[in-house]
């Protein structure tokens, strides 16, 4: 998005698995605002070469929830000639809203749709980034699986578009306190968050919620195993264009594990209340199924392996040393 609107040329490439995933959904709009892209598959897959220059302001209907296709359209819209408004079909994740309102763009929502001014100046700003919420998961439903435990994670962002995990183990049964701290950073809600161990309920997400806790659900897969009752989770066939196909991966490891697990076309059917016996399981190369994996092996009866865990340094790089200080 912002290399659409700069003056130069410049391509864009990543590891094997970001040359997998789909930018059509980026690529689309850009071009409608002038940028000129090109690529793999007439432009759907990187290396993507950028041609950026003028752009042209645009009011786009996303046909998904997406604050990546969001932002990168909004970021676009600081160079274009007007206001560039994006709407899309359900609540996405507000950060880049948030972020650029606070350094100074000229921004406006009006329920699902979001614009931005293009020309404005921006100023630079003091930041205190929160805990992101995504990482702290692990651990909140690692204390959720295992009785008897209590942890309190603290300036954990509490965004609500992205902080959905909280209100789903509460409705599972876990305890959860939150305490909201007084100033927000950067526009951002914080606070610290409290888990006691226990789940009394079946996991349910449906397809409203998903944008809220997409990163989550992996590792809410492994809380599902642990909660009495069948579990579901449906509309979440966005989870099969990350990383890894984290739907596929998450049912072939959690059936690793001795769960009663069925794949379906948008999410997975768990049989819980049984645990899980322990085994070998597979990263897939996706940081965020590995570590799903390694809070699965801390509350299996039996020992567990993950194999192939560097890729836990793509979002958590202190995971493994701050579980284990944890657990000792």
């Amino acid at each position: 998005g912002i290399l659409a609107g700069q003056p130069f040329t410049t391509t864009v490439t990543g590891d094997r698995s970001l040359c997998e995933r789909p930018m059509g959904r980026i690529v689309v709009p850009l071009r409608k605002m002038g940028a000129s892209v090109l690529g793999r598959g007439g432009g759907k897959y990187l290396p993507l070469r950028v041609r950026g220059g003028k752009l042209k302001a645009l009011s786009y209907e996303s046909p998904v929830a997406s604050a990546q296709v969001k932002s990168a359209v909004l970021l676009a819209g600081l160079y274009a000639d007007g206001v560039t408004t994006v709407r899309e079909p359900g609540p996405s994740r507000d950060h880049t809203e948030r972020m650029l309102a606070h350094f100074g763009a000229e921004v406006t929502r009006r329920g699902l749709s979001v614009s931005v001014r293009g020309g404005c100046e921006l100023s630079g700003r003091r930041v205190r980034v929160p805990g992101d919420i995504s990482s702290a998961a692990f651990f909140m439903v690692a204390a959720a699986i295992l009785r008897g435990s209590h942890i309190r994670l603290k300036g954990v962002g509490l965004n609500p578009t992205r902080s959905a995990v909280i209100c789903v183990l509460r409705e599972m049964g876990a305890f959860v306190r939150v305490k909201p701290s007084r100033s927000a950073a950067g526009g951002e809600p914080m606070g610290d968050v409290e888990i006691r161990g226990g789940l009394k309920k079946p996991l349910r997400i449906g397809a409203r919620l998903v944008p809220r806790l997409i990163d989550e659900i992996p590792v809410l897969a492994v809380a599902a195993c642990f909660a009495p009752g069948e579990s579901r989770i449906r509309g979440a066939r966005e989870l099969r264009v990350k990383e890894t196909d984290r739907l596929k991966s998450l049912a072939l490891n959690l059936a690793r594990l001795g769960a009663r697990v069925r794949e379906l076309e948008d999410g997975l059917v768990i049989r819980g209340g049984t645990g899980l016996e322990g085994g070998e399981c597979l990263s897939f190369g996706d940081h965020r199924t590995a570590m799903a994996a390694v809070v699965a092996g801390l509350a299996a009866r039996g020992p567990t392996v993950v194999y192939d865990t560097s890729c836990i340094r793509t979002s958590f790089p202190g995971f493994v040393p701050s579980l284990l200080k944890l657990i000792r």
